[in-house]
């Protein structure tokens, strides 16, 4: 991912982040509520599964579609992303994978893709 650079002054005038043990605690609770409506991490769905679980509404599919066109993304790339929306939804706390978190992991699959 890529982040700009901070002048000094904003660095040090920035209020702190969240903590570690704040971060820790969603992320547990992300990996609770895969288990329990899948069984499995989202990192180990496959095939239907993945599209059972990632259901998207037409504003998502439409600019997921629209991004791996334009990307040039294969039907494994477009699970992979898919994968981490839902996983970014959980960390939200969402029930459904919505526009926002399909747009966050297509940001992130893109800085993955640049950076090698």
């Amino acid at each position: 991912m890529e982040v700009g650079a901070l002048a000094a002054e904003e660095l040090l005038g920035a209020a702190p982040g969240e903590s570690t043990a704040s971060i820790r605690q969603r992320v547990v609770a992300a990996r609770e509520r895969a288990t329990a409506r899948q069984g499995s991490s989202n990192q180990a769905l496959q095939g239907k599964a993945i599209d059972a679980q990632c259901q998207l509404d037409d504003a998502a599919t439409k600019f997921l579609n629209t991004a791996a066109a334009r990307l040039g993304w294969s039907g494994r790339s477009i699970h992979r992303c898919l994968k981490v929306a839902r996983t970014i939804a959980d960390l939200a706390g969402a029930q459904a994978v919505q526009l926002t978190h399909v747009a966050e992991a297509v940001q992130y699959r893109r800085a993955l893709k640049s950076a090698h």
